[in-house]
C-alpha cells in the first residue's frame, strides 16, 4: 500500500489505553497521515488533551503497519526468489521510501532468553511472524580506548618511571604531529598512533551491528530531562512499552555513578572528567603494550580510567537487564547502573542501534557532533520533536560558542610557559602549532583590551590600564571581517582545529599547568597573581577551540559579537561571541535524512517564526500543519481584551508609555478590583523582572500593595531559577489553605493568592498551573524582545539581507563593524526601515512569549480559567497598526473565544463575576 492509498483509509489505534476524544482521534490521524507523506510536519495540540499519548499512539502503530508491509513484501520477494525471479512481483508496487528500510532482523544480536520472548510477542503483533535468522551474537561493548591486551614490541621512548608523585616531563610532550598533505616522517606516527586507538569488537566484523541499526527508528527528543520521563511514564501504559525495544538517553551528568566525577558539578566538568578518566586509561594500555608481555607497571588509580567502566561483563549484564525491563526512564537507568555497579551512561547508549524507540534530549539528536558520537542514525527514520516551540532557539545555541577575556588571559599564560619548558623537545610540527595558537590567543586578547602593542608575550599588566571610553559599546563583524581585521587571514584554521582535536594539545598543557600550579600550592594561578575563576584551564582551552571552529564557517552563518564591558570589581568582563543567526543549514541536514520530521507542542503559533528560522527553503504549501481544538467546552475558557482600567484611562505598555507611574497606579487597580472577583489563584506576566520591580516598588509607594494584600497574598518570581519550586511550593499551599478554611461568614478574609511572574522566566515555560493555581492569567503587555538585545537585531538583519551601512566605528577597528551603545531608539529605526519579514519576525517572538505564558492554565478537561490580555493594541483596529494585529497570532482555542472589545472596565468585571459563578457551580454538580 503506497502512501497516497493509507491516505484513504482511516487507521486505528488499539493501543490507546482509554477511549480516546474526537480531538485525540483527529490529532492521532493527521500525524499518521504526515508519516505517510513524509517531509516536514507541525502538530499542535493545546497542553492537557493527552497529546503525548496521541504521538506515541499514532507513531508507533505506523511502525507496527509498516513492518507488517516489510515483512509482507519479504516474503513476496523470498517467493519471487525461489521461483528463480529477481525480487517477486509486489516490490515494484512499493514507494521509493519504503524500499529503503532494511527487513527487520528480530533475533540478531538477543541476548537472553527474555528478550526472545519480547520479540516473539512483538511479532505477534504484526500479525505474520518475521523469517528467523538463526545467528548468535556474542559482541561485547566497548569505550574507546579500553582494549584489554598486549603487543610483543617495546617503544624507544618507555617513561622510566608511572606514578602519582614523580612524573618525568615526558608525560607532557604529544607525539609528532604533521598535516595529512604535508611529507613529513611525522605523518606517519600520527596515522600508527590513530589506528592504535581504533576500538575492536569481539565479532569478527560490524556487519551485525549495521543490520541493527538499519531498522526503522523512532527518535523522540524533548528539551529537559523531566520531559523525558514524563514520556516514558505515558509509554508505560500502553502495550508498546514491553513490546519494543525503548532506550533513553541522558547527558553524562544525570546518568554517571561515579561520585567523585559528580561531586564536580557542572555538566561541562563531569564530561571533561569522564573523557579525562578514558584518555588515561587508553594511554595507559598503550603503555603496557610498548613494554611487551612480560612487563609489570604499577599504574596508580588517576591513571586507572573509570572504575565504572573496567569489566564489561557488567556492561553486558545492564544492557541484559534494560532490556528485560522495558521502557526505563534515565533515573531507572541510573539505580540499575548503581546496582550493578557500571556506568550507565555508556550502557544505554550500547542499546541505541537495536532499539525501535529512542528517547533523548536535544543536544543528543540535533548537534551532528553528538549523533556521530553516538552512532546515532537518521537515514529513513522518524525523528519527533517534542516542545518544538523552544526548538529554533535550542538549535542556534547549540553552535554558538563564547569565549571570555579571563580564558583567554589563562590559555595564554598556559601555553606559553609550555612552549618555554618544551621548545627544544618538541618537532617542528608541534612547535608551529603551538606557536600558532599564541600568535591566536594574543590577536584576541588585543582586540579585546583595544591595545595594538599589548605586550602581552612578557605581562599582564596592561590589562588594568585599558581606558575607561573603550568599555561602553559592542559591536559585530562578519567572520570574514573579523580574521582580517586580526590579520589571521594566513592561518590556516580547519587544520589548526584538527591538531587540537587529534594531538590532545589541549590535554597537556593543562595537565602540565595542574602540576606546577600544584607544586606551586595554587591553581591555575596567573604571574598577576589573580586566579581564573571560570573553570579549569581545559575549560578555558575549549571554549577558544569551539570560537575557531566557528570561524571556519561559512560568512554568511552568523555575527561575532566583541564585548569590552568591564564590572565595578576591576575583574575583566569582556568577551567574544560566535552567533550562529539561522538554524536552516543544520537542520537541513536533519531533515534530507529522515524520512520525516515532525515538530510537535501545544503552542507552536505563530508557526512562520519556525518556519522563517528553521527551513525557510520549504514552500508553505510543503509545510503540513495541523492545530486541535481543546478538550474543555468554550465556557470554562474566557480570554478578554482588556484596553480600559477601573479609573477610565487606556492601558498603552508600549516602550515609550509603559514607565508612566500612573500607568503602573492603574494596572495596580486593576488588580485590586480583581482579587475580589476571582477565586484562589491569580497569575500576573510582565515583560522583564526589571520591569516587574519597578510596578512592584510603586504599587508599594502608593498603597496599593496593602490593598491587594487584604484580600490575596502576592508571591514574586525569583531571578534564580533554584529558588522557584520554593516559591510555587509556598504560593500552592496558601491557594489551598485559604480555600479550604475561607467561610461564608467572614468573606471579607483573605482568599488565595496572586503570583508575579515574567515572560520567558521558568513560570512562563514549564510550569504547569492548573486548577486554582491559575483561575486568572493577566498577561501585561506585549512582552516584545529587548531592542537593545544585539543577537536580535543581527538576526532581524539577517532575515532583512541588508547590513546597516549608517554604523560607523570608532573602537579601534575599521569600519566593517557595527556598534551597538545601547541606542534603542537606533533600533526602533532600524525595525522600521525594515521590510514585512523583519516586523513579523519582531511580532512573533512577542507573540510566541505570550502563547507560551497564558498556556500555563487550562489543564485537563474540567479546569477553567479567565485570561486577560491587558493593553488597547489586543483591542485596537488591525489597520492602524503598522504590524498585524496580534490577536491573529493567538492559538485557535482562545483566539475563536476572545471577547476582543468591551467599553469599560465595569463590563469587564461583570463578566469575571457571570463566568467564576457558573464555573463554580458547574464544579460543585459534578462533585
Amino acid at each position: 500500500m503506497d502512501g497516497k492509498e493509507g491516505n484513504k483509509c482511516d487507521p486505528k489505534f488499539p493501543a490507546f489505553p482509554f477511549k480516546p476524544y474526537s480531538i485525540q482521534v483527529d490529532f492521532m490521524n493527521a500525524l499518521y497521515q504526515f508519516l505517510n507523506q513524509g517531509g516536514v510536519s507541525m502538530l499542535e495540540s493545546p497542553t492537557g488533551t493527552g497529546k503525548t499519548m496521541s504521538v506515541i499512539c499514532s507513531a508507533l502503530q505506523w511502525v507496527l503497519d509498516r513492518r507488517r508491509q516489510e515483512a509482507s513484501a519479504e516474503a513476496g520477494r523470498e517467493s519471487g526468489n525461489n521461483q528463480g525471479t529477481d525480487g517477486g512481483l509486489g516490490f515494484n508496487d512499493e514507494p521509493d521510501w519504503l524500499r529503503s528500510f532494511e527487513v527487520d532482523k528480530d533475533n540478531q544480536n538477543k541476548e537472553g532468553k527474555t528478550k526472545s520472548t519480547k520479540k516473539d510477542k512483538f511479532e505477534s503483533l504484526l500479525g505474520k511472524p518475521y523469517e528467523k535468522k538463526k545467528k548468535e551474537i556474542s559482541k561485547d561493548f566497548q569505550v574507546k580506548g579500553f582494549e584489554d591486551s598486549t603487543t610483543e614490541n617495546g617503544c624507544k621512548n618507555l617513561y622510566k618511571k608511572i606514578d602519582a608523585v614523580d612524573i618525568n616531563d615526558n608525560e607532557f610532550l604529544p607525539e609528532e604531529y604533521e598535516s595529512e598533505d604535508e611529507e613529513a616522517p611525522g605523518s606517519l606516527a600520527l596515522k600508527r598512533k590513530a589506528a592504535r586507538n581504533v576500538p575492536t569488537s569481539s565479532s569478527e566484523d560490524g556487519s551485525d551491528e549495521d543490520e541493527e541499526g538499519k531498522k526503522l527508528k523512532i527518535y523522540f527528543c524533548s528539551r529537559t530531562h523531566s520531559q523525558l520521563s514524563q514520556f516514558i511514564k505515558e509509554l508505560r501504559k500502553t502495550v508498546f512499552a514491553n513490546e519494543m525495544d525503548v532506550v533513553c538517553l541522558g547527558s553524562r551528568k544525570n546518568l554517571c555513578i561515579n561520585e567523585d566525577v559528580l561531586k564536580l558539578g557542572s555538566s561541562t566538568r563531569v564530561n571533561e572528567r569522564c573523557l579525562e578518566l578514558q584518555k588515561k586509561k587508553k594511554n595507559e594500555v598503550a603503555k603496557i603494550k610498548n613494554l611487551g608481555a612480560g612487563a609489570r607497571v604499577r599504574r596508580t588509580k588517576a591513571s586507572s580510567g573509570c572504575p565504572m567502566l573496567g569489566k564489561q561483563r557488567l556492561q553486558r549484564e545492564f544492557r541484559n537487564e534494560a532490556s528485560q525491563q522495558g521502557a526505563l526512564d534515565i533515573e531507572d537507568l541510573a539505580n540499575l547502573g548503581r546496582h550493578l555497579g557500571t556506568c550507565p551512561y555508556y550502557g544505554s547508549r550500547s542499546l541505541a542501534s537495536r532499539a525501535d524507540l529512542v528517547v533523548l534530549p536535544y543536544q543528543s539528536l540535533l548537534s551532528k557532533s553528538s549523533r556521530e558520537a553516538i552512532g546515532l542514525s537518521l537515514t529513513s527514520n522518524i525523528v519527533i520533536i517534542d516542545e518544538a516551540h523552544n526548538l529554533t532557539d535550542s538549535l542556534i545555541s547549540m553552535y554558538d560558542s563564547r569565549v571570555t577575556l579571563l580564558q583567554l588571559e589563562d590559555v595564554h599564560f598556559h601555553v606559553e610557559r609550555y612552549l618555554a619548558r618544551f621548545r627544544n623537545l618538541l618537532g617542528p610540527g608541534n612547535r608551529r602549532y603551538i606557536q600558532t595558537l599564541i600568535v591566536i590567543t594574543r590577536a584576541f586578547l588585543q582586540v579585546l583590551l583595544n591595545e595594538k602593542d599589548a605586550g602581552l608575550t612578557d605581562s599582564y599588566q596592561n590589562i588594568e590600564k585599558a581606558s575607561e571610553e573603550n568599555r561602553a559599546s559592542d559591536f559585530t563583524m562578519t567572520i570574514n571581517d573579523f580574521i582580517f581585521e586580526l590579520n589571521i587571514d594566513n592561518i590556516n584554521l580547519v587544520k589548526l582545529v584538527k591538531y587540537i582535536k587529534e594531538s590532545n594539545i589541549m590535554h597537556k598543557v593543562s595537565s602540565y599547568g595542574e602540576k606546577l600550579a600544584s607544586l606551586e600550592r595554587s591553581t591555575a594561578i596567573h604571574k598577576n597573581g589573580e586566579y581564573c575563576e571560570e573553570g579549569s584551564t581545559q575549560s578555558a582551552f575549549q571554549a577558544l577551540t569551539d570560537i575557531l571552529l566557528s570561524l571556519t564557517n561559512d560568512d554568511s552563518d552568523g555575527r561575532i559579537i566583541i564585548s569590552r564591558s568591564r564590572t565595578s570589581s576591576k575583574k575583566q568582563g569582556g568577551y567574544i561571541k560566535y552567533v550562529m543567526l539561522s538554524g536552516e543549514k543544520i537542520f537541513s541536514e536533519i531533515v534530507d535524512q529522515a524520512h520525516a520530521v515532525l515538530l510537535v507542542g501545544g503552542t507552536l503559533q505563530p508557526i512562520e517564526e519556525t518556519r522563517e528560522r528553521l527551513f525557510p527553503w520549504l514552500p508553505p504549501n510543503q509545510l503540513q500543519f495541523f492545530s486541535c481544538g481543546h478538550i474543555v467546552p468554550p465556557e470554562s475558557v474566557m480570554p478578554i481584551a482588556v484596553s480600559r482600567g477601573p479609573s477610565g484611562r487606556f492601558f498603552d505598555f508600549s516602550y515609550r508609555a509603559r514607565s508612566s507611574s500612573d500607568m503602573m497606579q492603574e494596572l495596580g487597580l486593576l488588580l485590586c478590583n480583581l482579587v475580589n472577583v476571582v477565586p484562589e489563584g491569580i497569575v500576573v506576566f510582565f515583560s522583564s523582572f526589571d520591569y516587574e520591580g519597578k510596578v512592584y516598588e510603586i504599587w508599594e509607594s502608593s498603597g496599593i500593595l496593602k490593598r491587594i494584600v487584604k484580600r490575596k497574598c502576592v508571591f514574586r518570581e525569583p531571578r534564580n531559577n533554584t529558588d522557584v519550586e520554593s516559591v510555587l511550593k509556598e504560593y500552592k499551599e496558601t491557594i489551598h489553605m485559604s480555600s479550604s478554611s475561607n467561610s461564608k461568614e467572614n468573606p471579607a478574609s483573605q482568599s488565595g493568592a496572586i503570583l508575579l511572574a515574567v515572560v520567558g522566566g521558568k513560570i512562563s515555560e514549564g510550569i504547569n498551573l492548573s486548577d486554582g493555581m491559575g483561575r486568572c492569567i493577566v498577561m501585561v503587555g506585549l512582552p516584545y524582545p529587548s531592542p537593545s538585545d544585539i543577537e536580535l537585531l543581527e538576526r532581524i538583519k539577517h532575515i532583512e539581507g541588508f547590513r546597516n551601512s549608517n554604523f560607523t566605528e570608532t573602537f579601534g577597528l575599521s569600519a566593517n563593524c557595527d556598534v551597538y551603545g545601547g541606542d534603542v531608539q537606533g533600533v526602533f529605526d532600524i525595525l522600521r526601515s525594515c521590510s514585512h519579514r523583519g516586523k513579523e519576525y519582531y511580532e512573533n517572538l512577542c507573540m510566541k512569549a505570550v502563547n507560551q505564558s497564558i498556556g500555563r492554565a487550562i489543564r485537563h478537561i474540567n479546569d477553567y480559567a479567565a485570561i486577560l490580555l491587558v493593553d488597547t493594541r489586543y483591542a485596537s483596529d488591525s489597520s492602524k497598526r503598522s504590524f498585524s494585529h496580534p490577536v491573529n497570532k493567538l492559538p485557535q482555542w482562545i483566539k475563536g473565544r476572545l471577547i476582543s472589545s468591551t467599553s469599560n472596565y465595569g463590563e469587564v468585571h461583570r463578566l469575571l463575576h457571570q463566568f467564576f459563578k457558573f464555573n463554580k457551580r458547574v464544579c460543585e454538580e459534578n462533585i
